[in-house]
């Protein structure tokens, strides 16, 4: 299931920077529960780079055993895609006025570090707060149009009555912890693709030749070594060192918009994540 989360966030050092890509730079140097991304972690990451990097292919790595993942399902629901539709639109637009009819009056919250950070206050500020939408770049806006624009939601448990998105992969919780322990990696150093059979290429661009092919499975993502922001170093489970598009991944736990029914109708109900600080 290709889901379109390949808008770009903000222009920086020269490039045309993909949401996908900071992301993984915040998840490996913000490691939190739920992780979106942050324009000053990507100018980190990129600034001891050398352009000279990307003319070298990559060495193979050590191979690691594959976890399986089942993609989330999209909800079948034509009054959820709707309102999903209008809050990408006032996204685009960066319209508050149009976003705040679309947000939930009452029991707004923002689940962030183990507690709820909306405090009683208004569904619309804290959505804003939550996301930086008063800041200058638009980033906040683009990242609420790419969690608007993903059309899979799931049952959360900490919020009954609540559904929220992207929705996770189902995955064996105990192969992925295994998998965690023999690499010595964490969460944010792992992502999953959209779907199956993504070019796994040696340089990172179009027309290099193709080392490896993604399958359903968690892959190793190497943030530090993609000097192309529309590309992300990865390495497959059969250690293949490589480079695919950032639209064929997904991050793992992306912070999540949450949908919640008010007088009958579908509203945005909550935040759960870091979010944009």
């Amino acid at each position: 299931m290709q889901r379109p989360l390949a808008q770009t966030c903000a222009v920086v050092l020269g490039f045309t920077c993909n949401r996908n890509f900071i992301s993984y730079v915040k998840a490996r140097d913000m490691p939190r529960h739920r992780r979106l991304p942050i324009v000053a972690a990507l100018v980190s990451a990129l600034a001891g780079i050398a352009p000279a990097a990307a003319q070298q292919p990559p060495a193979p790595g050590k191979a690691y055993r594959p976890v399986p993942i089942q993609q989330p399902a999209e909800i079948k629901d034509a009054d959820l895609t709707a309102l999903r539709a209008k809050v990408a639109e006032a996204a685009r637009n960066r319209d508050r006025a149009g976003l705040a009819k679309v947000v939930a009056a009452k029991g707004f919250f923002w689940e962030r570090d183990g507690a709820d950070r909306a405090q009683g206050r208004p569904g619309i500020d804290v959505l804003a707060a939550a996301l930086g939408l008063a800041s200058k770049n638009g980033v906040g806006w683009d990242m609420l149009a790419g969690l608007a624009d993903d059309p899979s939601a799931a049952p959360v448990q900490s919020r009954k009555n609540a559904i929220c998105g992207p929705a996770e992969p189902r995955f064996d919780g105990k192969a992925f912890a295994a998998l965690l322990k023999d690499t010595q990696t964490d969460a944010a150093a792992w992502g999953y693709p959209y779907a199956a059979g993504a070019d796994v290429r040696a340089m990172p661009q179009n027309g290099a030749p193709v080392v490896d092919k993604l399958g359903l499975t968690f892959v190793r993502v190497m943030p530090e070594g993609s000097v192309n922001p529309n590309y992300m170093r990865v390495m497959t489970p059969a250690g293949k060192v490589g480079f695919v598009t950032i639209d064929a991944l997904a991050p793992v736990g992306s912070d999540q918009l949450c949908y919640v029914k008010e007088d009958g109708a579908w509203k945005i109900g909550g935040y759960i994540g870091a979010g944009e600080p």
